[in-house]
This record gives C-alpha cells, structure tokens and sequence, in this order.
C-alpha cells in the first residue's frame, strides 16, 4: 500500500496513544493502552473514540465523507489477493503481513463508521457485531441450529440463499457494481427466482455474448470478475 499522508490515514502515528508505562506487576498501566491480543479490539474501539475527540481531521469525518476511503481500502486489499497464486498459481503465496495490514485499513473504517453513529446514538460497533453474529447463526442451521449439514458448499450456499430470500425481498444491486459481477448477480437472482435468462454465445450483440460468458462461469462456479483480472494480469506480468 502506498504511503498515506495523514489525512488517509485515520490512525496516522501522530494521532496514536503514547506507548504505556509498565506497572510494578508487568502489566501496562492505563485502562486500554497496551492492550493484549483479546483485548485488541475494545483498545481499537477507545483508540477511535479518542481520535473522534482529539483529533481535528478525524472529528470533521462524516459517513459520506469517508466512503472514498472504504472503496479505497477496498481495492487495496483486493490488489493484495489479486497478487496472490501469481508465482504458484493457486493463490497459497499471499503475503499475510500484507493481508493483515490492508483487512487493519478496512476494519478501521468500520469502527470509524460506527464510532461515527454511536455518537448520534443511532448504533455503535457492539451493535454491529451482535447483527452479524445473530445472522450467521440465523444462516447457518446446520452449523447452529443442530440441522444435518445440506451436502456441500454449493448446498449450503443454497440453503443461504434460501434463508435470505425467506427473511424479506432482496436488496436492489448496487449500482456502483463491476459490470462483470453484476452481469452474474443478476443472473444468480433471475436463476434462483425460477426466471433463469437465456443467453446466446453465438450472437452477433457483444454484450450478448459478454452475458453468455458470465453465465458459463456462473454454472462453472467461477468468479467471472476476478478470471478476467487474472487474465489481464498474466497478459501484463
């Protein structure tokens, strides 16, 4: 990742609590500096709230103002797995400390968006861990809900999808989406909703042929999105 200039980087050293003083019984003094490895993330939580206080720029953020940073963090990390599988080809060669260092970027954001609502009283991180903890339980019956597993990982993505579609109407796709992984939602949903769309790899309309392709990864069981950017770059080394 490049360096960010302090601006970017909510988190920037300048900002961050001194390093503590260590008590007579070894342990660090202070409520949550020097936090150890469970406690990480209630320090991360005060870290945030302190910079919401104390720190001019942090303080002036907003929801809005902040998601060029998430989409930002967003493909950072997928540069990362994107790097992945490219000298053995199997994606096992990812570079962890490059990894932990982009999901710590993209966590961030997520404790800066709920630091940010839990200010307005509207929900806070607990709020958002305890959501989505309830919905993987609620999705994952043969994991929680003592049912017999339903026969493999694409039985089990159905009978997720199943759940999802029986807890309300499905979302509208983000308009903002990749054309490729829109193309294979939106043909996922039409499958799923018994419509399945009936593509034409011979026709002489690009697009048409560019939808028949994604819905030949789709029944491949590949990501039409991340295929086409392995093939790029193998192309530019």
């Amino acid at each position: 990742m490049s360096q960010p200039t302090p601006e970017h980087e909510a988190g920037s050293r300048s900002d961050r609590p001194a390093e503590p003083e260590v008590g007579t019984d070894g342990e660090p003094d202070g409520a949550t500096d020097g936090a150890t490895d469970r406690e990480a993330l209630l320090d991360l939580r005060e870290v945030m709230r302190r910079l919401r206080a104390e720190c001019p720029w942090k303080s002036a953020q907003t929801h809005r103002s902040l998601a060029r940073y998430l989409l930002e963090e967003t493909h950072e990390t997928l540069e990362v797995l994107d790097t992945a599988g490219r000298e053995s080809g199997d994606g096992d060669d990812v570079d962890d400390a490059h990894l932990a260092e982009e999901l710590g970027d993209l966590l961030l954001q997520v404790f800066f968006h709920a630091s940010i609502a839990a200010e307005r009283g509207a929900f806070d991180i607990d709020d958002v861990a305890a959501g989505l903890s309830a919905k993987m339980r609620r999705r994952n019956p043969h994991v929680f809900g003592g049912l017999p597993d339903p026969g493999g990982a694409r039985a089990v993505d159905d009978a997720w999808q199943e759940i999802k579609a029986a807890e309300g109407p499905a979302s509208e796709l983000p308009p903002r989406l990749p054309g490729l992984l829109h193309a294979a939602k939106t043909l996922e949903r039409r499958a799923r909703a018994g419509q399945p769309v009936q593509t034409d790899p011979a026709s002489d309309d690009l697009g048409d042929r560019l939808l028949a392709l994604v819905a030949e990864a789709n029944e491949a069981g590949t990501d039409p999105e991340q295929a086409l950017r392995d093939a790029v770059r193998r192309v530019t080394g």
